[in-house]
């Protein structure tokens, strides 16, 4: 998916901006899949909630910072939109309507026969049957103030935007390409971040549903500590057994959305086949254990070839990114 606002050029970085960190990688070669350089930078808590921009002028200095110290200046960026500012709706239209029409026949009929729950959306479509009098399509939208916030920002710090797209579409991509045979299932993919988790389900390789989950974050019981590579990440210093009931009502959301595709979407015809797990929630493991006791449907993570430098699994998701359009 890219939402209808840039141009497609080359050698582009591929910029992951959470409300507690960004991240930053370039890709080497897809064959064997190589990444280039890649790089973080924490962020202080409270310069973004949910995706939303609470301090401009400070990220802006951050990022300034970001774009200096990694050489990314007059660069070509793809980053990703918030699953909080996007939603997806399956409609149907007119067979006629070409595909190079499909999204102007969408802004002719917002407000009458497509419904959204904002005004002045970018986004995109999908294709997902035709047949002699209708055809059914994918419609991924994002209020145009959002998106153009992030891209503002990238444009002040010279960077030149020229793709957005969703973590899940960034993540489920990196997963079909190491998983190339694996086309044909429903995949339920979660994605844990500190803040939030990200539901997503594909069918057949097109996403079907999306559920962005918000958890109750803490700053103040995560401190910055230097791991033994010499960066800094997020350690909890509260009280475990309150991080534990936070993420036992993710689990339980989690558990709820598979009921729901396989009795109310599917009536117990139809299930997910398995569960693509990832994120930079630094408790990824132990998430893994427990959402694979709880859960009766196989999960699986992404897994990449060991190398001397290997790239964390915090920067799947900017890697996944990279792949678009490859």
């Amino acid at each position: 998916m890219e939402f209808t606002l840039f141009s497609r050029k080359k050698r582009v970085v591929n910029m992951v901006i959470t409300d507690h960190s960004i991240r930053y990688l370039e890709l080497k070669q897809t064959n064997p899949l190589i990444p280039l350089r890649w790089g973080e930078r924490l962020l202080p808590t409270g310069i973004m909630t949910n995706g939303k921009i609470n301090d401009y002028e400070t990220l802006i200095n951050i990022m300034e910072e970001c774009v200096t110290d990694w050489k990314l200046k007059n660069r070509q960026v793809r980053f990703l939109v918030p699953e909080s500012f996007v939603i997806i709706r399956k409609v149907s239209i007119p067979a006629e309507i070409n595909d190079d029409e499909i999204k102007g026949y969408l802004y002719l009929e917002l407000g009458s026969s497509i419904h959204l729950p904002f005004d002045e959306p970018v986004f995109d479509a999908v294709v997902l049957s035709k047949g002699e009098d209708k055809q059914e399509i994918l419609i991924f939208a994002a209020q145009e103030e959002n998106v153009q916030e992030y891209s503002a920002l990238f444009t002040e710090v010279k960077l030149e935007p020229v793709a957005a797209e969703v973590s899940p579409l960034a993540i489920y991509r990196l997963y079909h390409h190491l998983q190339k045979e694996h086309k044909n299932e429903d995949l339920l993919v979660v994605q844990f971040g500190l803040n939030d988790v990200n539901i997503c389900i594909f069918e057949k390789t097109v996403p079907f549903f999306m559920h962005h989950l918000p958890i109750e974050f803490n700053g103040e019981q995560w401190d910055k500590k230097l791991n033994r590579n010499g960066e800094y990440e997020l350690v909890f210093t509260g009280e475990i057994s309150q991080l534990s009931f936070q993420l036992d009502d993710a689990y339980k959301e989690i558990n709820r959305l598979m009921d729901f595709y396989r009795y109310s979407l599917h009536q117990g015809k139809k299930q997910v086949s398995k569960i693509l797990l990832s994120g930079d929630h630094p408790l990824l493991a132990q998430i893994k254990g427990e959402l694979e006791r709880r859960l009766d449907a196989p999960l699986e993570t992404i897994e990449l070839e060991k190398s001397e430098d290997e790239l964390p699994h915090t920067f799947y998701l900017a890697l996944g990114l990279a792949l678009k359009g490859v």
